[in-house]
């Protein structure tokens, strides 16, 4: 087993770890007082949160992560730790009181003037299972890319925090844990999504996955899945539907493709859930806002998957083996030991309608962002704009958001400005917000094009087979720049000599006519500089030859 080295954060971690533990016991030992614990079999308490319902039923959180708020009543330790730019200094954010929602306005403060990352997200149940940058595994390189810290605002009864806006090409991981599920050992898992930011990249997950970063075959993950891919298993719609990643597939039910029972859910707030036990498993989801739940699926594993072989590292936005092709935002999750009961998830449920997700102070405050029009700038060459905004209120301070920038630019939260040094050729569609201290926001969404720069010089690249089976196979590929120019940019041609066909890709955009492909970079891996290399890769199927491309063509020059 590979077990990720954990240095940067051993003394804060153990720190942490023993604060939690007292805290969970302070929860438990209340929870016996009321009569709200495991033996008591009464309703929870109306203070209790998920956590603590989790706990009472007996099937207790074993990693508890949240950016928005604490998940336990009595919880008051760091929440999750942002990184600031201007000199790499951080600072841990944690809720206002036991049990509240996180100070967003420590963390503005902090990064007021220059951008944030989130490189850590704290387990609050006690067991250590912190998330940090995912180191690269058996699909892509790493580490991964860090979320913005203010690309996902949100509010809870009018309070504002911040969630995980994950771009393709951003992971969390723990691969060393305390108390998940392993083997055949029955666990819970739900998170909330922001139902309208998906795609169909592989893989948008939460929950358990493999140790050592690479796909060790069917039944070695249990995580739950939220996007629009359809390689594997899919729901009725056009998506985005939640799924169960077990390694080797997405599942949606029992069959292998598509299961009528899994619909399509993208409300802008979603409860999506996985549960799993010898030979069981479930997907259950509703709206966070309002409502309860539904199963969209209740049954045997599918075949191949019984027993399972679980073995309890936690991922966030990637997939088992580092596949980040996708995107999407987490607000909040849990992992539990044991698997929880319809009535501990619908008591669960009907805890997060009451958080109030999207619910906003009744200000009346009504904010309008100007919109900049179309935009344009050129690979390598450094390029501004400043956004601006304004509030219906007087005195209001506004933070800035963006999303869909092209690679190599960043937005200032305290100031609006726009500025970097455009690294990818393309045209990105942008939208930035501004949102006031009462939660109001406004949007714009504009255009902005990158025109090619220069770059280039000699190319390697190596194609490997990582792995093959009757009608299908997982390719990787390394790009490797030899020359002496920086590549800005890049698209590999090639032919295939066989019959393959690419279904999906991952760290490039990838198309196909007849035998001929062409993979272009994603917005996070266009620059090579020299002596380095990125990497992309993809999945796909044959029938009568799967010989491997024997020439590759870089910005339309061939390589080795």
């Amino acid at each position: 087993m590979i077990v990720r080295p954990r240095f940067r954060h051993v003394t804060n971690r153990h720190v942490t770890k023993a604060l939690l533990l007292t805290g969970a016991a302070i929860t438990l030992v209340l929870g016996a007082l009321t009569g709200t614990g495991p033996a008591s079999g009464t309703a929870r308490a109306a203070t209790s949160l998920p956590c603590d319902i989790y706990a009472a039923a007996g099937t207790p959180c074993v990693a508890a992560h949240s950016t928005t708020r604490a998940l336990f009543a009595s919880y008051t330790g760091p929440l999750y730790q942002v990184r600031r730019a201007s000199d790499n200094t951080t600072t841990n954010i944690s809720p206002l009181s036991a049990g509240g929602v996180a100070n967003a306005a420590a963390q503005d403060s902090f990064c007021a003037g220059t951008t944030c990352v989130i490189t850590e997200i704290f387990d609050q149940s006690g067991h250590g299972n912190n998330l940090t940058d995912a180191p690269g595994g058996g699909a892509a390189g790493g580490p991964d890319n860090l979320a913005n810290a203010t690309a996902a605002p949100t509010v809870l009864n009018g309070q504002k925090a911040y969630g995980v806006f994950v771009a393709p090409g951003t992971g969390y991981r723990d691969d060393s844990t305390s108390g998940i599920a392993t083997g055949d050992q029955s666990e819970g898992e739900y998170a909330i999504f922001d139902g309208t930011h998906f795609n169909g990249g592989c893989c948008f997950d939460y929950g358990n996955a493999e140790t050592n970063n690479d796909d060790n075959g069917a039944g070695h993950m249990e995580a739950i899945y939220f996007g629009n891919i359809t390689v594997w298993g899919f729901g009725t719609g056009s998506g985005p539907w939640i799924m169960a990643d077990m390694e080797n597939g997405l599942f949606s039910g029992s069959n292998v493709h598509l299961n009528s029972g899994d619909p399509t859910i993208s409300f802008r707030y979603t409860t999506a859930m996985v549960e799993g036990e010898p030979n069981q498993w479930a997907i259950m989801g509703g709206n966070a806002q309002s409502g309860g739940l539904s199963t969209f699926w209740n049954g045997v594993r599918p075949a191949g998957y019984n027993p399972m072989h679980k073995e309890g590292a936690i991922i966030l936005g990637i997939g088992g083996d580092n596949s980040k092709g996708s995107a999407g935002t987490f607000y909040e999750g849990v992992m539990t030991s044991g698997y929880p009961s319809a009535a501990t998830e619908n008591a669960v449920q009907a805890e997060l309608v009451s958080a109030g997700y999207g619910s906003s102070a009744s200000s009346g405050n009504t904010v309008t962002v100007t919109n900049p029009g179309a935009h344009t700038g050129t690979v390598g060459t450094a390029t501004s704009l400043q956004i601006s905004a304004s509030d219906s209120a007087a005195g209001q301070t506004l933070a800035y958001s963006a999303s869909g920038l092209p690679s190599g630019l960043s937005i200032s939260s305290a100031t609006g400005l726009i500025s970097g040094t455009p690294t990818t050729a393309g045209t990105s569609n942008v939208t930035v917000t501004a949102t006031d201290t009462t939660g109001a926001s406004g949007s714009a969404s504009f255009t902005w094009t990158i025109g090619t720069g220069s770059g280039g010089g000699g190319c390697h690249v190596t194609y490997v087979k990582s792995s093959e089976w009757a009608g299908g196979f997982v390719a990787n590929v390394t790009i490797g720049n030899t020359g002496t120019a920086t590549i800005n940019g890049w698209t590999l041609t090639f032919a295939f000599p066989g019959d393959q066909k690419v279904t999906t890709a991952w760290n490039a955009t990838v198309t196909q006519s007849g035998a001929n492909v062409t993979a272009t970079n994603a917005s996070y891996d266009g620059t090579i500089s020299p002596g380095t290399s990125a990497s992309m890769g993809f999945q796909g199927t044959w029938t009568a030859n799967d010989t491997a491309p024997g020439a590759f063509t870089l910005n339309g020059t061939a390589c080795t």
